[in-house]
């Protein structure tokens, strides 16, 4: 499941990018930037649930293991 979830993830950051660079070529800079803020942070979840810890363990294959 927690696959599923970080996959949906990714493909939002993707969406939000390119819907940030269709509104900036609008002239919409506010919901521009703010879609793109978005997507950085989305990014920044994604590489936080990925990147393994100190044992060698992400944090998206320790919680699959609890279930």
């Amino acid at each position: 499941m927690a696959d599923l979830a970080l996959s949906l993830m990714v493909l939002c950051a993707v969406v939000m990018s390119v819907a940030a660079f269709f509104a900036f070529r609008r002239g919409d800079k506010k919901q521009g930037g703010l879609m793109l803020v978005l997507a950085v942070v989305l990014a920044i979840n994604v590489t936080i649930w990925t990147i393994p810890g100190p044992d060698e363990a992400s944090l998206s294959q320790a919680g699959a293991a609890a279930d």
